[in-house]
């Protein structure tokens, strides 16, 4: 093998990269307490032995299948008028883009009837959407306008990926856009939100 060839990955992390994506799958179909390490197993076709060797535990494993990296953009220098659509935008992509993960479902699903999720939850957008959200006004009110944003986006969320609402589900990006991207602008610069 030539320095410039990609090692190949060896047996052991096929294996885990199997018990993830089956990991993956399940905890956003069924959520925390709706996936067993044994489903999780089956899936994958192996034993579930194998996954507790791996991963240690559940909490562990949904830990490492729920990783959410939201990647929002610096509003700060964005044109300040733009700022609730360059969000909306950004949430679109995290759910409906090419390179969207499951990450955020199998949180959301999750995090309605489980503690160690809805604690995963609530550190993504405070480590997050807060910083970012502090960034573009008074500092000392961020936390209230990230929860507004929050609220905005993760009810959105709720219906349109996981209830999957009929007239939620029939809007497309440009009518989201145009609806909610106001809300958002409100929300994040802190206009008429008292």
């Amino acid at each position: 093998m030539t320095e410039n060839q990609p090692k190949k990955p060896s047996k052991s992390d096929r294996t885990r990269a199997q018990i993830l994506e089956a990991a993956r799958l399940l905890f956003a179909e069924r959520g925390y307490d709706g996936a067993s390490i044994r489903d999780v197993a089956a899936h994958a076709s192996i034993d579930p032995a194998m996954v507790i060797r791996y991963f240690r535990s559940k909490d562990e494993l949904f830990a490492r299948a729920a990783v959410v990296d939201l990647q929002l953009p610096a509003l700060r220098v964005i044109d300040r008028n733009t700022i609730g659509e360059t969000l909306i935008r950004r949430f679109l992509e995290i759910w409906e883009g090419a390179t969207s993960g499951p990450g955020m479902a199998i949180l959301l699903r999750s995090a309605t009837s489980n503690e160690f999720a809805a604690e995963k939850l609530r550190d993504v957008f405070g480590n997050q959407v807060r910083p970012v959200v502090a960034a573009v006004a008074d500092p000392a009110d961020a936390g209230r306008r990230a929860g507004l944003v929050s609220s905005q986006l993760l009810g959105l969320a709720m219906c349109r990926y996981l209830l999957r609402l009929p007239p939620v589900v029939a809007l497309s990006h440009d009518e989201i856009i145009q609806n909610v991207g106001p809300t958002l602008q409100r929300y994040a610069v802190g206009e008429d939100v008292s």
